[in-house]
């Protein structure tokens, strides 16, 4: 296997047994291009023509107080595959925050864990105190891939070929970006949210296709909250207001604590793509916190919702992990029992209706793409070992019939999140692949892994070979060549 290898990065990082410091959460320091990836089982279908970028939680510098797994630098890992081949690169996500560390040689800014003054430098996003990463979700939007800090940091361009970081988004409010905005691909647009601890605690953005900001507007809520994900159907933008959030009064002398305010409904804003303040129609449904969002979609007089419903949002401790057993807890799908549910919200009545999709305990689901914002019949769903942030599986929900297909990893081989790719030509909604990193404990290694998106009990298709083991991390994205070959076409015609 031919490896570029380039100049290593500055970094303090100890050896250390913490859960997330250490395993498959191992952080990877290296930058590498590769032209060509060896597949050891399986070949590549030849009809995958794209790039899968998954963004990492990857820490360089020792932390300055107690290490958390959201606390760590941005790095995007992709493989780009064509005519049956694949190549291999990875970057770490250059911010401002990254590169004065660089600077610096060791750790500025505190984590989430940490008491208040714990950062040697003013902090960043919603919180205030934190370092911007970009290090949670990545998007693509108009041939620019975007990696975002879900505490609402700036928007961070990377070019999602070379994955050269180009800058922060220059349609960045002042108030930051929450990771997971959305794209509708049709219009070009991108929808964005932000939220803080100062009124009107909320705001709602829409860019277009060329960049530009075209709207912002605020989305008042009774004081600060924690939303973390946004959907969106071809009229409505759907945003939350939950009863996890800050308690308040904690909040006061500057210590970040999330708690379950009892008593308190979930309430949804629905807003039109271009809407204004007094245009929002709000719903309200069961108490819980939802991290994710699967799809979006308009029935008549209803917009449908799915995603993944927390039944215990506040969960106990892992007694078990010692010192880190409410972190532990906070980050395992077992403990705050996340399942797939379905709301519908009318809009002629003002109503609301939810229903239970799975009993399983799920998460980080994706759809096939060509169905967002349609009514959708699969959810592919990963599942994690107990206890643990780390995914060992994955569960094709049918929402029509509630059967479930199911693809348990070996034990100590751990995936990440994992886009849903449609075959050329496709009929079917289930005619796809699911493309994946594993990272095998048992080996030390890890692959690129594709499975039959309609049959993935059989397992990986195709596996081929990283040249290093990469870090656990958290979201992901598939863009086409051709997505980007009409970006392109489209900014050569409105420069000409």
């Amino acid at each position: 296997m031919e490896i570029t290898r380039h100049k290593p990065v500055r970094a303090s990082l100890k050896p250390s047994n913490h859960p997330y410091l250490s395993g498959p959460w191992t952080p990877c320091h290296e930058e590498v291009d590769v032209p060509e990836l060896e597949v050891i089982e399986g070949e590549i279908p030849a009809d995958m023509d794209g790039i899968y970028l998954r963004n990492t939680e990857n820490p360089v510098h020792q932390p300055l107080g107690r290490h958390h797994p959201f606390d760590g630098d941005a790095m995007i890992h992709a493989v780009s595959i064509s005519g049956g081949r694949a190549s291999y690169r990875n970057r770490f996500v250059r911010t401002h925050c990254f590169e004065a560390e660089q600077i610096a040689g060791g750790s500025l800014w505190g984590g989430l864990m940490d008491p208040p003054g714990t950062s040697l430098r003013p902090g960043y996003g919603a919180h205030g105190g934190l370092k911007d990463t970009g290090s949670t979700d990545i998007v693509v939007h108009a041939g620019i891939a975007y990696a975002t800090f879900y505490q609402c940091g700036e928007a961070w361009m990377v070019d999602p070929v070379t994955l050269e970081t180009l800058g922060k988004a220059p349609w960045g409010p002042l108030d930051g970006v929450s990771a997971h905005p959305k794209v509708d691909e049709e219009t070009g647009e991108l929808m964005f949210f932000n939220y803080g601890k100062h009124p009107p605690f909320m705001h709602y953005g829409v860019v277009d296709r060329s960049g530009r900001l075209v709207h912002y507007v605020p989305v008042p809520l009774a004081g600060p909250r924690l939303p973390h994900d946004m959907a969106i159907t071809k009229n409505w933008s759907i945003l939350n207001d939950m009863p996890l959030f800050w308690d308040e009064k904690l909040l006061e002398r500057g210590i970040h604590a999330a708690r379950l305010h009892e008593g308190v409904p979930t309430r949804f804003a629905l807003i039109p793509r271009h809407g204004e303040p007094e245009d929002i129609r709000w719903f309200e449904a069961a108490p819980t916190y939802v991290l994710h969002w699967t799809n979006a979609y308009e029935d008549g007089d209803e917009v449908v919702l799915e995603g993944y419903f927390q039944d215990k949002p506040m969960p106990d401790p892992l007694e078990e992990a010692g010192e880190y057993s409410h972190m532990m807890a906070y980050v395992d799908e077992h403990s705050f029992q996340s399942r797939l549910h379905r709301w519908r919200f009318n809009l002629a009545t003002g109503e609301t209706r939810e229903e239970r999709l799975s009993d399983r305990i799920v998460e980080f689901g994706m759809i096939n793409p060509a169905f967002a914002m349609r009514p959708s019949r699969y959810v592919w769903s990963t599942t994690t070992r107990p206890g643990w942030f780390l995914f060992n599986g994955f569960v094709r929900h049918d929402t029509r019939t509630g059967e479930e297909d199911v693809y348990r990893l070996p034990e100590g081989v751990y995936a990440s999140e994992s886009p849903i790719v449609p075959k050329k030509g496709a009929t079917r909604e289930d005619e796809a692949y699911l493309v994946t990193f594993l990272i095998d404990e048992n080996s030390g290694s890890s692959h690129c892994a594709i499975l039959d998106a309609g049959d993935i009990a059989k397992g990986p298709i195709c596996r081929m070979a990283l040249p290093h083991k990469i870090s656990s991390g958290v979201h992901s994205t598939w863009v086409e060549h051709d997505q980007l070959d009409r970006a392109a076409q489209w900014r050569r015609t409105a420069l000409a």
